[in-house]
């Protein structure tokens, strides 16, 4: 428990610290896509600055291997599981997205995926558990300068990091990701998928051979709102026929904003699951809420920070 609150504070205080080297506000944020033409679009996306418009960010935050550092706070409840309806919360679910530069052809982009949640007891109409999950760092090689087909690939790994068991596998795991996409227009259009594989831990504990599959459309509106469907349809290939799929459909409303000087992605979605298990426990529906804090360049007061530090 101590350990899953000093995890948030690190991360929380992380945010608030970067939202402070806020970027000067920009006069053409509002930008519409529709008044850009599709080359400026895709330079834009690619390579965001600091007075990037609503429509340039939009582009960017959703290609997950842009020039753009994001740093998510997201809230899950999954509703309706087992006998008794019990309802699953991520209190808080935190995705910082880094890119880094390895050359001037390539790009890494990491993705760590940590959550603190509460995962009821479904056996019974009260009680349940609180505390850290596994922790899923990603690591995408990308190119710097992609085409029309934008792409990543490299490993994830899932870390045996949960607070109790119940809230973790107790293994460590890894396996290939891969991500591909293509923004024609005012859409984007994708896939994101891995598979993980135990490869150590609790001899105890059942073995992981799991693939998880997101595609992602999005349309671009005006004033930097845009239409979204995300759903993460998983696949447990050690269970037996019949409870392997967990299928969800829907999608939701987002819009990039700005808080203070602060670039911000907010959004609400909702997805019922079309495909359960038919043995397992699993939840009806989910309910998503979501805000991004956006980072497209490195401040200037960050940027001298960091030189004086490299002089030392």
């Amino acid at each position: 428990m101590q350990l899953a609150k000093l995890v948030l504070l690190s991360l929380f205080l992380f945010s608030v610290g970067m939202v402070a080297y806020a970027q000067e506000p920009n006069p053409n944020f509002n930008q519409e896509l529709d008044q850009e033409t599709p080359a400026q679009a895709k330079a834009e996306a690619q390579k965001p600055d600091s007075k990037a418009s609503a429509g340039d960010l939009a582009k960017a935050t959703q290609n997950p291997v842009a020039s753009l550092i994001s740093v998510p706070l997201q809230n899950f409840t999954d509703f309706n599981i087992g006998p008794f309806g019990r309802d699953r919360n991520t209190t808080i679910q935190v995705q910082p997205v880094i890119p880094l530069q390895l050359s001037e052809n390539w790009n890494l982009i990491t993705r760590t995926i940590g959550a603190i949640l509460y995962q009821p007891n479904i056996a019974q109409p009260h009680q349940g558990t609180f505390g850290l999950n596994d922790i899923n760092p990603s690591f995408f090689l990308s190119p710097a300068k992609p085409g029309k087909l934008i792409w990543g690939a490299g490993p994830t790994f899932l870390l045996p990091t949960a607070s109790d068991d119940v809230l973790g596998t107790g293994k460590l795991s890894v396996g290939p990701a891969v991500v591909a996409l293509v923004q024609p227009g005012k859409w984007t259009l994708g896939v994101l998928v891995n598979n993980l594989w135990s490869v150590a831990g609790s001899g105890s504990r059942p073995d992981v051979n799991s693939m998880t599959l997101q595609y992602f459309i999005n349309y671009n509106l005006k004033k930097g709102y845009y239409l979204t469907s995300a759903p993460i349809n998983s696949a447990n290939w050690n269970a037996p026929s019949g409870n392997v799929w967990l299928v969800p459909v829907g999608g939701g409303i987002g819009r990039i904003m700005r808080m203070g000087f602060q670039p911000v992605n907010v959004s609400v979605q909702a997805y019922g699951n079309a495909k359960r298990p038919d043995a397992l426990p699993s939840p009806t529906w989910q309910l998503k809420f979501q805000i991004a804090f956006l980072f497209p360049k490195l401040p200037p007061a960050m940027k001298e920070k960091l030189k004086a530090l490299q002089q030392k």
